[in-house]
This record gives structure tokens, sequence and C-alpha cells, in this order.
């Protein structure tokens, strides 16, 4: 669901941007205010599961798309939805800058689609009623885990994608009439959080029997863990690592839900969509060059390959590179804020 720049007018642009400044200075100051020291690592180890986990794109068949977790979700369940959109920033402003995934320009409308809804529609609509409500109470812990991660994955990207849809009908994107195009938008997407919840289930579940007190809003989180906390954050580690470095030369080569509504799949003969082509479409402008001339200087592993090579193993190294990028990132914020605190 990343967007490029020419999905958006400047406008459009820096209403985005300043709508996810204003949320990442909220959340700055909200989670200055905790103690994180104990969720220092795994904020780290967890942004950097989710930039890895990015780069799988899985087939959604029949249709010639493809999908990949958001992962605000995840992050929200495990750290609480205000460090989880600051680790969710710290992905896509990485894979912006250095892999040149979605637009500079973009770049504060696609963390306010993909990080949150994720971060805070889904925590406080889904999680936390569902695992701390008496209303499922009935129901196991894994099983109030599962039904929070699918539903709150199936919302939030749905609320993105329309998102979408209303940012380039502002931005007077006239390809793209808002009917048609959310008729292809909404119902991709829906498929693919289908997907997202299950993988965010799944990853939560083994985290609640491996150590539970690492999950938000948990009741039961005193009981024992199969695992200890340094045991599971390598754990977490070296799944990263093998995502990133080795089941991403996997992923699936069809377009994404973003890419194919825009232009469809017509060459593996399915539907073509909005048909737009796909080296002219949109608006152009001043801002949106420059951004993309500070995009071209900045991005060393442009679409997770080398520059001019599409060697798998530029692909093997953008995993690897870049989930240890966002990991020191994501540990660096972590410890900035926790200082700030300390010397408060």
């Amino acid at each position: 669901m990343h967007m490029a720049d020419a999905l958006l007018s400047p406008p459009v642009a820096a209403t985005m941007a300043a709508a996810s400044a204003v949320t990442a200075g909220y959340c700055v100051n909200t989670v200055r205010k905790e103690n994180t020291a104990e969720k220092i690592p795994v904020m780290a180890v967890s942004a950097a599961l989710v930039f890895a986990g990015q780069m799988i794109n899985y087939t959604i068949p029949g249709t010639g798309s493809s999908g990949h977790i958001c992962g605000g979700m995840l992050l929200s369940a495990l750290l609480g939805p205000q460090a989880g959109f600051l680790s969710m920033i710290t992905v896509l402003t990485i894979q912006c800058l250095f892999f040149a995934d979605g637009g500079l320009m973009a770049l504060g409308a696609n963390i306010w689609n993909m990080a949150f809804y994720g971060c805070f529609v889904g925590y406080y609509f889904f999680w936390r009623p569902i695992v701390r409500g008496k209303i499922f109470g009935s129901l196991s812990v894994p099983l109030r885990i599962t039904l929070a991660a699918v539903l709150g994955s199936v919302i939030s990207l749905q609320l993105g994608a329309l998102s979408v849809v209303l940012e380039t009908t502002l931005s007077g994107i006239t390809e793209l009439p808002f009917g048609a195009f959310a008729g292809l938008m909404l119902p991709i997407h829906l498929a693919i959080g289908l997907v997202e919840g299950l993988v965010t289930a799944a990853i939560l579940v083994f985290v609640y029997h491996a150590r539970p007190e690492l999950l938000m809003d948990v009741q039961d989180a005193g009981k024992g863990g199969a695992f200890s906390l340094k045991q599971t954050i390598a754990i977490l580690a070296a799944v990263t690592v093998l995502i990133g470095g080795g089941l991403s030369l996997y992923a699936s080569s069809n377009p994404d839900g973003l890419e194919w509504a825009l232009f469809g799949n017509a060459e593996e003969g399915y539907a073509e969509n909005m048909g737009l082509n796909e080296d002219n479409y949109g608006s152009t402008s001043a801002v949106a060059d420059g951004a993309a001339g500070i995009q071209e200087a900045t991005s060393f592993l442009p679409d997770y390959a080398f520059k001019g090579n599409d060697s798998a193993l530029g692909t093997t190294v953008s995993g690897i590179v870049g989930s240890g990028i966002v990991a020191l990132c994501a540990f660096g914020i972590a410890r900035l804020v926790r200082t700030k605190e300390k010397e408060a």
C-alpha cells in the first residue's frame, strides 16, 4: 500500500505529513512517561521483524495480485499503540529513504495509511476490548488473540485502502474516480488483511506461550513462559533474518494490492483494472520532483536490489541490512525516549 508521489498533490501530501507528525509528537510524549526499559529490545526486534515481513508478498489466488503485512496491529499488541506507531514510522522511513519503497513526498500519507489505523484503531477497538474485555471471556486467550488480530488487521487495512482512495480523490487524480477505485481497493485489501491477521495471530500466540508478559493487556501474563526473555528475542531475531535474508527470495512477483488496482496484471492473463500507464500517471509537481531527487540520492538498494543488478543476492542483502538498520534505529529511538524520561 506504499503510495508513490504521483498519487498525491503537494497540499494533500503536506496535510497528511502534518497529521502523522502531530500523532508522532503525541506518541513521543506518551511513551516518555512510561517505563520503557524492558520494551527497548522488544521494540528493536519487532520493528525489524515487520520490515522483513513486508518483504514477503503473498499471492492472492485468482486475482493476479499479492499483498504483504503492514504490521501496525502486531506492533501495537507488543508495544502499545504509541510505541508501535513510532516503530512503524521507523520502518516506513527507512524503506522510503534507503530502498525507494513509497514516495518521499507521500511518506506522511503512507505513515497514516499503514501505521495509524493498525496501531490505534486496531488496538483500541479490537485488541484491548477483545483480549481484556469480559464479552469474550469464555474463549481461551489464544483464541481471543487470534480474533483480535484478524478483525483488527482486516478493518485497519480497509481503512488504509479507503484513505488511499480519498487522498487521490482530494489530489484531483481524475484517472482514479472514487467509486471505481474504491471498488478495486477495498475487496483486494480485504483478502490481504485476512492473511495478515492470521500471520499476526500466529506470531502473537507464539509470544503468548513464550513470554506472555510481552503482550499488552493479557490478563494472565503472570503465568510462566516457555522461554526466557533473551531466548524469545533471539528466536524473533532469527526469524527476522530467515525471512529477510532467505524467504524474501520466494516472494510473489505479482503486483501488490495498490499496484494491481492501478495497473492490473493483464500480461499474466488477469484484469487490466484502472489500466494506468506505469510510466505516466497521476500528477507531477516541483515538490515531487525534488523529493524524487533526494530519494534517488539516498536509496542505496532501490527496490531491494543492487543498482543495475537483479541478482538474488541483492534481495538477501536488502533484507538483512534493512532489518539491521531498522532494529538499530528503533533501539536508538527507544533509548532516547527513555533517557529523556530519566532526565526529567
